[in-house]
């Protein structure tokens, strides 16, 4: 009999999860949880059921998916997908839901990214990003520090993920950083005089900053330059 944990009977997680399989068979199942972050990195599973803060995460998310989601839209380049949008690699022991994913139409196309449809067998269903994909953007919280600069940024590299870009809005200055993938590892793409960092895969540059709004609230701006 499989032992499991139950979460405050809101979810069950299967105590015999112990590879990437068992844990995809998991994710597949109708009894994995409707809500929270459960990813499986390097063999651990690391669970997430905090909220989200909305001014340093949730608005720094939003404009990010705004200006990238236009942009590939405008230019055709392929798909862009955030929160619960899973990608998978096996090569890096790897399953895990991204704050933003982009897949473009050449990986999808070239094989090196396979769309893994869902078990209704529907058409346009789908419930997985299996592969490696062109970026990765994670965006810290405080419970998120060491896992998103350690623990994923080794795992994304090991995936092959040919960009990762780190963002922390939570003290009196954003950090944003643009790590490109090279020779199995991340090195960041060097900040110009005007705060611009080059991304090779939209072969843009860009700045992330952000100001007082109405209420005092922040706001954010992703501006891109060719």
């Amino acid at each position: 009999m499989t032992t499991i944990i139950n979460f405050q009977e809101e979810w069950q997680m299967p105590l015999a999860i112990s590879t990437l399989a068992d844990f995809r068979r998991w994710t597949h199942s109708p009894e994995f949880p409707a809500r929270g972050r459960f990813d499986f990195i390097h063999g651990n599973i690391e669970v997430d059921m905090s909220p989200e803060d909305l001014f340093t995460h949730g608005s720094v998310k939003t404009q990010l998916a705004i200006v990238l989601g236009n942009l590939i839209n405008d230019e055709d380049l392929g798909h862009l997908w955030i929160d619960r949008s899973r990608i998978v690699n096996d090569d890096a022991n790897l399953s895990v839901e991204p704050d933003i994913v982009f897949v473009s139409h050449e990986a999808i196309e070239s094989g090196r990214v396979r769309l893994v449809p869902n078990a209704t067998g529907k058409p346009d269903r789908y419930i997985e990003i299996e592969g490696t994909v062109e970026l990765v953007v994670e965006i810290v919280s405080d419970r998120s520090v060491a896992k998103d600069t350690q623990r994923l940024r080794d795992a994304y590299a090991a995936a092959g993920v040919a960009e990762y870009w780190l963002v922390d809005a939570r003290h009196d200055s954003i950090q944003f950083s643009v790590l490109e993938h090279c020779d199995g590892a991340y090195h960041e793409s060097a900040e110009d005089e005007n705060g611009f960092r080059r991304s090779r895969i939209f072969s843009r540059s860009f700045r992330l900053t952000r100001s007082r709004g109405r209420g005092s609230y922040w706001q954010y701006q992703l501006e891109s330059s060719r």
